[in-house]
């Protein structure tokens, strides 16, 4: 019963909100990954189908954090401290959605324990964000190269966004 109470309050709560965080800004860097591999597609001059660009939009979308990361270093110049930015974020996405509470699960039971995964979390959550608005930029840059409107660049091809924009 007391440890029911434990998970239930106000600290653990917010544990579990900066895990989510965590966890949310992981998926919105891989979308803007996704962003930048059709991106890079269509820059690179291939004449594309609307259907073909949603084929390889869906497939991109099926990828691992990791295939992504590795695909996108072969399609997309990096700076080196860029590089080094996805490849820790990529390798701390994985221990924080497979292994954290398992590895953690004891710290989750004191104050202290807790307060230091949320300035762990918290941290992890400020750069992964940071990365992905620094490639939303990117992708924002090459819409605008390739004659795109600008409000497309976060929804994606395909989606109501993309279609409404291009009517």
């Amino acid at each position: 019963m007391i440890q029911h109470r434990l998970l239930d309050s106000e600290h653990s709560k917010e544990l579990f909100a900066y895990f989510g965080l965590a966890v949310y800004y992981s998926q919105a860097l891989e979308q803007q990954l996704v962003n930048l591999l059709v991106l890079t597609k269509l820059a690179d001059g291939k004449d594309l189908s609307e259907a073909e660009i949603e084929d390889l939009y869906h497939r991109k979308l099926g990828s691992s954090l990791g295939q992504l990361v590795h695909e996108i270093r072969h399609n997309f110049e990096f700076t080196d401290e860029e590089v080094i930015q996805l490849n820790e974020i990529w390798k701390q996405r994985n221990y924080i959605v497979h292994d954290y509470f398992k590895k953690r699960i004891q710290e989750t039971f004191s104050p202290a324990g807790r307060s230091r995964m949320i300035r762990e979390l918290s941290n992890f959550k400020d750069r992964a964000q940071e990365l992905e608005q620094k490639l939303q930029r990117y992708a924002r840059d090459m819409y605008i190269a390739l004659g795109q409107e600008e409000d497309t660049v976060s929804a994606g091809p395909g989606s109501q966004k993309q279609r409404s924009a291009d009517s």
